[in-house]
């Protein structure tokens, strides 16, 4: 595999984030490709990334109450034990996508670049990183996700970086939310996202 060995810096001939998506979109696409659950699984010694907080709750019948106001939590309840295995090992990957954005913020600011340009890269690769998961999920888990966000955003992947400055005020913010992960989601799914120090 050919390494880069471009420096991460801003160039006058291309925009910080077409610059980064070239060095960067193929690395996240080849780290779901390869399934990183393998290197996501985290045993009980190991203090970040995706972590297993307990075995996984035993599917429950469609007519019990959702005690969440979370669709997908709701759905993840009632999936039958093989769906919700895999769609553990899918938030795991997601957890590793997480991860990239924390190296990738980390050296960005390393190299000079705005609040702005952090936010923005990171709210598109945030996007990115919820195609490549969804990619694993049944059309019916995916259609769930969607209708969620288009409800709330007016956008199937979720916010745009512009709606969430709007919301914030203030791109270090929008930074910040870009990274969150659903705790009602992750705990459903028995896991807790940690992330490492960088």
């Amino acid at each position: 595999m050919e390494s880069l060995s471009l420096p991460l810096s801003p160039s006058s001939s291309s925009s910080p984030s077409s610059f980064l998506r070239r060095a960067l979109v193929p690395f996240v696409a080849a780290v779901a490709l390869l399934g990183t659950a393998g290197s996501a699984v985290a045993d009980a010694a190991e203090a970040c990334g995706s972590v297993i907080t307990a075995p996984l709750a035993r599917p429950v019948s469609a007519d019990d109450p959702c005690p969440s106001t979370d669709p997908v939590v709701c759905r993840i309840r009632v999936l039958p034990m093989d769906e919700k295995v895999e769609a553990q090992r899918t938030r795991m990957r997601y957890h590793g996508l997480l991860e990239d954005m924390h190296r990738t913020e980390a050296a960005m600011r390393e190299a000079g670049f705005t609040d702005e340009e952090i936010a923005r890269e990171l709210v598109d690769m945030r996007n990115q990183a919820k195609e490549i998961t969804r990619a694993g999920m049944s059309p019916e888990e995916v259609r769930v996700l969607e209708e969620r966000n288009i409800a709330k955003y007016g956008n199937p992947l979720g916010p745009t970086a512009d709606q969430l400055y709007a919301k914030y005020g203030s791109w270090q913010m929008v930074i910040d939310a870009s990274m969150r992960t659903s705790y009602a989601v992750d705990r459903e799914l028995s896991l807790e996202y940690r992330p490492c120090p960088v």
